[in-house]
């Protein structure tokens, strides 16, 4: 009971970054504390439990928004980034953009590009735990994000020059 005291609350925001609907998030995480109690024994203290955990709620709210094709809940503000820490890619935007022009503009990414920029720029993964969460290559994960930065970047750039309502 100690753990998910400790737990709950922050799960609930990592889950509700990915889902619309604040009850499928409570149930996301729910689920996810039984998934992670039933599985304990496969917890290996390489991580701590709230990152294990963490990955778990993550992998959860993936495969309902897969299941149901739903659209991405608004990030919170303080939470995006626009700036990288790549040397080789230029992320400043103009300051007539805004976050919920950025917000925005996530929404529309197609879905491969859009879990591996919010996964990057939003909860900090690095490649290889991308790799691990989404079931796919280190390679790919690479190269989906920067696609979908400039994807990102390209939607910005017409909403700085007025083309996009």
């Amino acid at each position: 009971m100690q753990l998910y005291n400790q737990y709950c609350n922050g799960m609930l925001i990592v889950a509700l970054r990915f889902v619309k609907d604040t009850m499928e998030a409570e149930d996301i995480v729910q689920e996810s504390f039984i998934k992670a109690f039933s599985k304990l024994d496969q917890y290996k203290a390489e991580v701590t439990f709230g990152a294990w955990l963490k990955r778990i709620v993550i992998n959860s709210c993936i495969d309902v928004l897969k299941s149901k094709r739903q659209r991405l809940v608004e990030l919170e503000a303080h939470h995006l980034s626009v700036v990288d820490t790549d040397d080789d890619h230029d992320w400043s935007v103009a300051d007539s953009i805004t976050i919920k022009d950025a917000k925005d503009a996530i929404e529309r990414l197609p879905e491969k590009y859009k879990y591996v920029v919010m996964l990057y720029l939003v909860e900090g993964y690095d490649h290889q735990e991308i790799a691990e969460i989404l079931n796919i290559s280190e390679v790919a994960s690479r190269t989906q994000l920067s696609r979908g930065k400039e994807k990102l970047k390209n939607e910005l750039k017409l909403k700085k020059n007025g083309t996009r309502s």
